[in-house]
């Protein structure tokens, strides 16, 4: 059970607020580097991911203030490999969270730099967190975000990406892919909390375990807006994976086939996730994650003539 009372998790205002503030820039910072990183922190996105954390964090007993750290430093490091992702070396593209992305405005250079000051400010905020916890859960904790976002994790999932035209196109390539850029988020936004609020080894690997099903569900709802969607109402720029041949498992299975395994997914992640609530109640929250990804779903295939005659539900 968790240490203190559980918090109400914050409103998006008071996350937004955060995201911008928990940066803090100095008065003799240059001014080209100074607007890049406003540009950024002015622009959060829809910060589902440190509400996540938070919540996460409450429930199994860490303090609010350890909470908002672990929560802002996680988004740092996202948005952070955002604008790699998004360098012309990488991804090139033209719009991020509805606006321009960084380095068509600042510059290669400004983006890079706006990047790598999100990554110090997430480690410090992030340590600063770990400290909270009791001592014999530091070391771990620091060892599975080091494991996440290091050679074996998001790294090597980026690098897999940028060379998936010299690999097989195929459905067990683009989960390895996934497996390394975006369950290995979602698995700190779940598992890194809960390490750090004493889960036992049993917990955490049921954790894990939504986080891949949730993590390769969650790459899939994106392939199927780079397929569907336009740039106006994905946010992003749309169409890349196939101009740039990136793994997308709509190109591989079509998307009647992508929507089966995606469903698939969440059905498998409905049964640990039932597991685990019975144990731990307090993450009757993660209820709301899962429908939020299926109405998401929804939203995306809502208009494509290829499922009008399938469906797409994905209740239990």
């Amino acid at each position: 059970m968790p240490l203190v009372k559980a918090i109400a998790p914050p409103d998006s205002n008071y996350l937004t607020e955060s995201f911008r503030a928990s940066l803090p820039l100095p008065a003799s910072l240059d001014p080209h580097f100074e607007e890049a990183l406003r540009h950024v922190l002015d622009h959060p996105g829809s910060l589902v991911r440190p509400r996540l954390v938070f919540e996460m964090a409450t429930a199994y007993g860490l303090t609010n203030a350890a909470a908002q750290d672990l929560a802002i430093a996680l988004e740092y490091f996202h948005t952070a490999s955002l604008l790699f992702d998004d360098l012309p070396c990488m991804d090139d593209a033209l719009e991020r969270r509805g606006v321009p992305c960084a380095h068509l405005v600042f510059g290669q250079a400004g983006a890079i730099l706006t990047a790598l000051a999100l990554i110090n400010r997430a480690y410090a905020l992030a340590w600063r967190a770990v400290a909270a916890s009791p001592q014999p859960l530091q070391q771990r904790a620091l060892e599975y975000l080091e494991q996440c976002l290091g050679v074996s994790g998001l790294l090597n999932g980026q690098s897999l990406d940028l060379h998936y035209s010299m690999l097989p196109h195929t459905a067990e390539t683009t989960a390895r892919v996934a497996q390394g850029k975006t369950v290995s988020l979602i698995r700190l936004t779940l598992a890194l909390p809960a390490m750090l609020g004493g889960a036992s080894t049993r917990e955490v690997q049921q954790i894990e375990r939504v986080a891949l099903f949730w993590g390769l569900a969650y790459q899939i709802v994106d392939d199927l807006k780079d397929i569907l969607q336009g740039t106006a109402q994905s946010g992003k720029t749309s169409a890349r994976d196939q101009l740039l041949d990136r793994p997308n498992i709509v190109a591989v299975l079509g998307v009647k086939g992508a929507v089966r395994r995606l469903m698939q997914l969440i059905r498998l992640g409905d049964r640990v996730l039932h597991s685990l609530q019975a144990q731990r109640p307090d993450l009757e929250f993660l209820a709301r994650l899962r429908a939020d990804l299926e109405s998401e779903l929804n939203r995306v295939t809502a208009d494509s003539q290829e499922l009008l005659d399938g469906g797409c539900s994905c209740s239990s």
